[in-house]
């Protein structure tokens, strides 16, 4: 639109239908598009400012044999053990390098946690050789909760984690897992501290991110960061713009991503055992086959919430997570891609419960208002459900906890549909069978 008489015309129109009217214009003139905008500290701006007149791929490349070898030379091993993480590596990769539009920060800090990746993978591989006894542990009847992005999975994983029989994955040993962690130092180990000085940095990427989400080394952690480890792993294209790898990781078969979860629970609780294991990602929504394919005795809470009121907060994370690394972040190509995604994952669980993929007395729905109303019944419901005793002093816990940790307690996290080019009616439509099914 460039004359005055189509600028009346739009004003004329709803904020949706202008949103839509302006993303047509801005496709045509992709200068002019709008970009999600993130409050970064003063040092990352001008790290980022200077590796615009830097070579941004020589100072930090993507190259999956240079990854391999650095990552060999860090931590002086070479056995990966099993190779079929090549592949996936390379779609990552090659991605990352053509579609994510990373700012030289994002760059140096895609490559660090690439190589993480793979120096933990070598430790670990090394400890199996070592201590044998890793591969006999045994994961019994895990409870893995996962639902749509934003409908309480970390909430309730959190609660869940207040029982001391309940083992969860904490940030900092999902980081950091060689050597295995062991009772006697689990509060103490170093690696706690490691973990939170690049948390740190990563608040110097996007302040105020804790309104979205908290993040702490001392914090449950949830399956995707472990799933990294595989390179198969739906935490990669939250974080950055890669369509080309989302679009194939959506039909591959995420068995050898499970595989290396299983290991990786393995090697934690080798040491550092309980009765229980509580995990917890959105993204178990994806492939209940390959899950259960795992953990055959699992027991499953998903959490419900009316995707109408998720959508554009799931958009206004992977948005805020994107531009942390990345100066072209468009709201109005993330809020698409995020709803047509989590459409088709809630189908995909949907369709894999209908066919059998275990017993229906595996599963457990929870609503999200019954979780926000009365968290205690809730928890309990859950043990309930799956034979499980509850202890009284949980309730207490249970109360000090959401005491302690109150709804916004870092502030409001605000958002709507029209920040992501997205339309009411539209995200009705798309949800239809989801919403019909479960009342929503």
């Amino acid at each position: 639109m460039t004359d005055g008489r189509q600028d009346k015309k739009l004003l004329s129109l709803g904020p949706t239908a202008q949103i839509r009217c302006l993303s047509i214009e801005e496709a045509a003139n992709p200068d002019s598009r709008r970009r999600w905008k993130v409050d970064r500290s003063l040092l990352v701006n001008v790290m980022n400012a200077g590796g615009r007149f830097l070579g941004q791929r020589d100072v930090a490349g993507f190259q999956s044999e240079d990854l391999l070898r650095t990552a060999s030379q860090r931590a002086g091993l070479n056995d990966f053990g099993d190779l079929s993480f090549f592949e996936p590596l390379r779609r990552l990769t090659e991605s990352l390098e053509a579609e994510a539009r990373l700012t030289l920060v994002g760059r140096l800090a895609a490559r660090h946690d690439l190589i993480r990746l793979l120096v933990n993978r070598l430790r670990m591989e090394e400890d199996r050789k070592r201590n044998p006894r890793i591969a006999e542990e045994q994961i019994r009847r895990p409870i893995i909760i996962t639902g749509l992005p934003r409908t309480g999975t970390t909430l309730l994983h959190s609660l869940l984690a207040l029982d001391p029989a309940s083992r969860v994955p904490l940030t900092w040993e999902t980081m950091y897992p060689s050597p295995p962690p062991e009772t006697a130092t689990y509060h103490t180990d170093h690696r706690i501290h490691l973990a939170d000085r690049q948390i740190s940095w990563f608040h110097r990427l996007v302040k105020g991110f804790n309104r979205i989400h908290p993040i702490s080394a001392r914090l449950p952690e949830e399956c995707l960061v472990i799933f990294s480890h595989s390179f198969l792993s739906y935490q990669f294209e939250t974080t950055h713009r890669m369509p080309s790898y989302l679009d194939w990781l959506k039909v591959q078969d995420l068995r050898p991503a499970y595989e290396v979860h299983r290991r990786f629970l393995q090697h934690l609780q080798w040491r550092c055992p309980a009765e229980r294991w509580i995990l917890k990602a959105p993204a178990h929504l994806f492939d209940f086959e390959a899950m259960f394919y795992a953990y055959p005795d699992a027991c499953v809470v998903m959490t419900h919430r009316d995707p109408i009121e998720v959508t554009a907060s799931n958009a206004s994370l992977t948005a805020t997570l994107r531009a942390a690394f990345s100066d072209e972040v468009d709201p109005f190509e993330v809020g698409p891609e995020c709803s047509q995604t989590w459409a088709e994952a809630i189908s995909r669980a949907l369709q894999s419960r209908d066919r059998g993929c275990a017993p229906a007395d595996r599963f457990l729905d929870l609503y999200y208002l019954d979780l926000l109303t009365d968290p205690v019944s809730a928890v309990q419901k859950i043990y309930a459900r799956f034979n499980l005793p509850f202890p009284e002093e949980l309730k207490d816990r249970i109360r000090r906890f959401l005491q302690q940790n109150p709804k916004d307690r870092f502030g409001k996290h605000r958002y709507s549909l029209e920040e992501f080019g997205l339309n009411l009616e539209e995200e009705r439509r798309r949800y239809s069978f989801y919403r019909e099914r479960f009342r929503l």
